[in-house]
């Protein structure tokens, strides 16, 4: 073979430098590709009892690992030859549009994980399109949350308290600020058993211990904006000085029931739905009451372990109340790929919660948008790959459940 010197006009388009990125916090996030890279920013970022917050589940956390792997478990069925040089995620939901098929759960003690917290996830969310959902254990009062999404669409999440008076205060604050769901969270009689928690002593205002202080350490942003920033208060009720599950505890209300659930219907104006089903049966019930919608949902593996896996339940839910009840889906999803599995499966719409929060931690307003980049760019690959241009195209014949846990015949 013959061989010459390379002359430098020919190496030049070969040999490009990347122009570097003097911005720290642009960088780490420009490093992240999916949503377990900022993830594993997240850790470093923040001091370990706010993340496990987020990161764990009840008990053994078996739920929430079930729940991922049953998204890791699916095939994808694509069809070829399509022209998909455009795709749609866009969709009506709830009688309003948005402009992807996920948004943002609702997640307390936000501004723990980071100072920024509901401000910088409603604020993306209004820029991206997508709804945002305020928690009752929110950090951010209701109306700031509207000032920070002040044309985009808002969600209420509600926990019955044994206080009626004071959960039906916050109802009636939400529908004058202008947001257009409730959703009611019905999966929380009494608080789960998360032992992340309890072994970090995780409690509001955090306790300090000697342990604390290392772990903080080599995290010393995460602390500078913690004390420099207002104090964390919680939107929906007084300082508290205990554990977050004697919180919990405290707060949420055993004896609710249909009929309340029926009576909360009457005074709300906007949609309605319910989250935290997690049976065909009360899908069924819920449907015959009127909802506008429910969340297949168990807490994020946050409540009981163990608990049914809302992806394996979809399909039955939707051929069971899906013509007359929007079905919406979340715990477990951590690709865009995982939110197109669930609408292909007959979901209407998703909601992130983990993911979210870890897009927050890494990187603030930034971090969430980032996020929902991450997603939305996740899953138009895959309609595309699928050979689909709009959500409406997606299919149940475009996923087939694998099984790995298969119930034993009685």
């Amino acid at each position: 073979m013959k061989r010459r010197f390379p002359k430098p006009r020919d190496l030049a388009p070969l040999m490009q430098f990347k122009k570097p990125e003097l911005n720290a916090k642009k960088r780490r996030l420009a490093s992240a590709l999916t949503i377990y890279d900022l993830r594993d920013i997240a850790q470093r970022r923040t001091p370990k009892a706010a993340f496990d917050y987020t990161e764990g589940a009840a008990e053994a956390e078996i739920s929430l690992a079930r729940a991922r792997q049953a998204f890791e478990d699916i095939q994808f069925n694509p069809a070829i030859l399509r022209d998909v040089s455009v795709v749609d995620l866009s969709s009506e939901v709830l009688g309003a549009p948005v402009a992807m098929p996920f948004g943002i759960a609702p997640t307390g003690f936000t501004r723990m994980m980071q100072t920024e917290g509901e401000i910088a996830g409603a604020s993306a969310a209004g820029a991206a399109g997508i709804p945002f959902s305020l928690s009752t254990m929110g950090t951010t009062a209701i109306e700031d949350v509207k000032a920070a999404n002040p044309t985009g669409r808002n969600w209420f999440q509600l926990y019955m308290w044994k206080d009626r008076d004071r959960s039906m205060a916050l109802v009636d604050r939400a529908a004058k600020a202008g947001f257009d769901t409730l959703l009611v969270t019905v999966d929380v009689p009494v608080a789960g058993a998360r032992l992340r928690d309890k072994r970090n002593g995780f409690s509001i205002p955090p306790q300090l211990t000697p342990g604390t202080v290392l772990n903080a350490l080599p995290r010393p942003e995460w602390w500078i904006n913690f004390l420099t920033t207002e104090p964390l208060a919680f939107a929906s009720l007084d300082r508290w000085s205990g554990t977050v599950g004697e919180l919990l505890d405290s707060m949420f209300d055993p004896t609710v029931t249909f009929d309340d659930l029926a009576w909360i219907k009457e005074q709300w104006p906007g949609k309605l739905v319910v989250k935290g089903v997690q049976s065909v049966a009360d899908a069924r019930t819920l449907a015959s009451m009127g909802v506008d919608g429910i969340t297949l949902s168990n807490h994020g593996g946050r409540q009981l372990d163990r608990a049914p896996i809302p992806f394996h339940l979809l399909p039955e839910v939707v051929r069971e109340v899906g013509k007359d009840t929007e079905v919406h889906l979340d715990t477990g999803i951590m690709s865009g790929a995982d939110i197109v599995a669930a609408i292909a499966l007959g979901a209407k719409f998703t909601l992130i919660g983990r993911a979210y929060l870890y897009g927050l931690m890494a990187g603030g307003r930034e971090g969430v948008d980032r996020t929902i980049g991450i997603l939305g760019d996740q899953i138009a690959r895959t309609m595309r790959l699928l050979g689909v241009k709009s959500l409406a195209e997606l299919e149940p014949g475009h996923v087939t459940q694998l099984e790995r846990l298969v119930p034993r015949a009685r």
